[in-house]
């Protein structure tokens, strides 16, 4: 089976979805916030808290296009609000000591350095790195398990990756994503999750939601997604770039809820299942009198309808009954017995 396992986490085929509560920036740089956060994720049932690696100075130029969702340039923010390495030293080490995987986006090389030699296990990469090719292939050498996000990429750009990943031998995931915040629904596509599960065999196929509810994340879920990423914040009042795009925790809570509830009922066998035989003998109909019926009457429709329960003669044998004799009176408002007829 293709499946990938982080640490003591397995997902891919055959297993439980893999819920990602990604912390991004939503701490705002202040470290208590960050740790309320993987608090909050491991409560909510999340598989994994993930967090960002920025190093300004080697992702960007300092003066580029500036996305609406931000107030300031994104350089700027991130100088002030970027996580050092230190911390996610200490997050990584807190996260361990709670019980939750976690997990960390470089947003260049030399973050992905940093990260490796901090003993992160696995990297997750961003959607504006999925065409990096060069940042890719020196990743995939530290031969960790990737989980690379396919927000505004063409099916051909993510079959260019995957050919280039799959050379190397690496696990890796492909997460179906939107990179706008929040998005419209009718950009969202979801069932091209399917398409990348036939089109990309070898990777585990996920989702990464960008909406600001739970409902896509359902579906995707229902659709075959191996892992859902959730962007999540301690509270919607929170300014920050990333507020729109978040749900608090108490949805998370929600979302991991639905999530496993939709896994128990994603099953294909249809057969009667033990606890409907009960309701079965009496929901189902069986052939009944609608009138008194002597001894010799041959019995004709208009005699004769269904009506519950199901314990007597099915209603689908109907045609089988008109014809027949009575061998004996059959009062009105009777189930009808094989015995009774000739």
């Amino acid at each position: 089976m293709n499946t990938i396992t982080i640490e003591n986490v397995t997902f891919g085929e055959g297993c439980k979805t893999f819920i990602i509560a990604e912390g991004c920036d939503n701490h705002m740089g202040n470290m208590e916030t960050a740790k309320e956060m993987c608090r909050q994720a491991k409560l909510a049932g999340a598989d994994c808290i993930k967090f960002q690696h920025h190093i300004p100075d080697e992702e960007m130029l300092r003066d580029i296009p500036m996305s609406s969702n931000f107030d300031i340039p994104l350089y700027d923010f991130l100088k002030l609000h970027a996580l050092t390495l230190d911390q996610h030293i200490e997050l990584k080490n807190y996260c361990k000591e709670i019980g939750i995987l976690y997990l960390c986006t470089p947003f260049s090389l030399k973050a992905a350095y940093e990260l490796n030699e901090i003993g992160v296990s696995a990297f997750k990469i961003g959607s504006g790195e999925m065409t990096d090719i060069p940042t890719l292939l020196k990743i995939a050498e530290m031969g960790k398990p990737m989980i690379v996000s396919t927000g505004m990429s063409t099916m051909s750009e993510i079959s260019r990756t995957y050919d280039v990943l799959v050379e190397t031998g690496v696990e890796f995931a492909f997460t179906n994503c939107l990179s706008e915040y929040p998005p419209r629904y009718e950009d969202v596509n979801l069932n091209v999750i399917k398409k990348m599960k036939e089109a990309f065999p070898k990777a585990i196929i996920g989702h990464s939601d960008h909406t600001p509810d739970l409902y896509t994340c359902y579906a995707a879920t229902a659709l075959g997604a191996d892992i859902i990423e959730k962007h999540v914040i301690l509270s919607k009042q929170t300014s920050g770039p990333d507020q729109t795009v978040s749900i608090d925790f108490e949805d998370l809570y929600r979302l991991v809820d639905g999530i496993r509830k939709i896994e128990l009922a994603s099953g294909s066998t249809k057969k009667v299942h033990e606890n409907e035989k009960s309701i079965r003998e009496w929901a189902f109909r069986s052939i009944v009198s609608l009138r008194d019926i002597k001894q010799g009457e041959i019995i004709t429709q208009d005699m004769i309808w269904s009506k519950r329960p199901g314990t007597g003669i099915p209603s689908y044998k109907m045609e089988e009954i008109i014809g027949k004799r009575a061998k004996k009176d059959i009062v009105r408002n009777s189930l009808l017995k094989w015995e009774e007829l000739e």
